[in-house]
């Protein structure tokens, strides 16, 4: 593993444990020769996902990059970084389940929506109004309709 602060190839591992959730092992490592300490993450990986976005472009998947949106439509508000991880991880699997190799955009944004819903009103408004190009203030008047519905039918049973 390089070391991201001086870019040495060599860096020892201090210690290994598995996650909270087993899902990945992390790992402290030491730079031999300017001494900085960084942690590394590992984790199993099924198959190589492609990502199909709308105009067609095909990439790689990213899990970091699935992880920073769900991070940003997050930020400031008041939830654990152990559910937030819970989430990527269960996507994740939920993608690598589907036994494609390739992975409509939308259906990543729709997992990603599914699962702000259960985790945080606002996050989940905040992600929509990208992922469904808000333009008005209706827009958002429309999916917080959504959710005092989705909170009322909860509440009958």
């Amino acid at each position: 593993m390089r070391c991201p602060f001086c870019g040495n190839a060599e860096t020892q591992v201090k210690d290994s444990r598995a996650t909270e959730d087993n899902s990945a092992i992390r790992r402290r490592r030491a730079c031999p020769d300017c001494g900085g300490r960084f942690t590394t993450f590992e984790r199993i990986q099924l198959r190589e996902l492609m990502v199909v976005k709308r105009s067609g472009r095909r990439t790689p998947f990213d899990r970091d990059k699935l992880a920073r949106s769900v991070q940003v439509a997050l930020r400031k508000r008041p939830v654990d970084a152990e559910r937030i991880e819970r989430m990527v991880s269960g996507i994740v699997r939920q993608l690598e389940s589907l036994g494609e190799n390739e992975i409509k955009s939308e259906q990543i944004g729709e997992l990603v929506m599914e699962g702000l819903k259960n985790l945080d009103d606002v996050a989940y408004v905040r992600f929509a109004s990208v992922y469904r190009n808000f333009r008005e203030a209706k827009d958002f008047e429309e999916i917080i309709g959504e959710l005092a519905n989705d909170d009322s039918s909860e509440n009958d049973t």
